[in-house]
């Protein structure tokens, strides 16, 4: 019974910390006067300048903190369809939830990719390890479901994790010279993009549970 109350409890944890990084996002968004969802990152809601700093830094840690509570469940679904595969699917969001989370909470963006200060570095670093390798959780998800046979499931993760990938590409791009002016511009359209489509195979498994 008590893990069965563990499980519950991390499935959610998963669905809140995903749909809270999407909507409160949007919503502080709209707080800062001169932010752009579209056009700015999402961590540029935490820079030393924003508003919204205080409540943006708060969300980060219990982010972080609700995706490591997750975990247990997330590990416990798959570690007998394949030890392996479920092994690097928890550490995986283990490294984002660390690295692009709870990082982001103490270690914030300059004002503008201008400023170069050690905590836009840290956060630039942990982010860049946390966002890669949380990428692959959709492929790992999709491997692990056809490997237990939900092929369905595994089919829409495969799918999630082509386009979670494009936007990715489509994000790193958006900061470039050559494409300013452009929809490849949108840096925010594309991270949340990303986001989502990096969620929404987490989402299909939790709601499943």
């Amino acid at each position: 019974m008590a893990l069965m109350n563990i499980t519950k409890i991390g499935w959610a944890a998963l669905l809140a910390a995903m749909a809270g990084d999407l909507l409160v996002s949007l919503l502080l968004g709209r707080l800062y006067p001169g932010y752009s969802n579209l056009k700015m990152s999402v961590s540029a809601l935490g820079n030393p300048s924003s508003p919204v700093r205080l409540f943006f830094n708060a969300w980060m840690l219990l982010e972080g903190i609700l995706f490591l509570v997750s975990i247990p469940a997330l590990h416990g679904r798959f570690a007998k369809t394949s030890a392996a595969l479920a092994g690097a699917t928890a550490v995986f969001v283990a490294a984002f939830a660390v690295g692009a989370c709870v990082l982001t909470c103490f270690f914030s963006v300059g004002e503008t990719k201008e400023v170069q200060t050690l905590a836009s570095k840290i956060h630039g670093a942990g982010s860049a390890i946390g966002f890669t390798l949380f990428l692959f959780v959709p492929l790992l998800l999709a491997l692990l479901c056809f490997k237990g046979g939900d092929n369905l499931l595994g089919a829409a993760s495969a799918f999630c994790f082509v386009l979670s990938l494009a936007c990715f590409a489509l994000f790193v791009m958006s900061d470039k010279e050559a494409f300013a002016g452009t929809v490849i511009s949108y840096e925010g359209l594309w991270q949340r993009l990303n986001l989502l489509f990096m969620y929404l195979p987490l989402a299909l498994v939790a709601l499943a549970k």
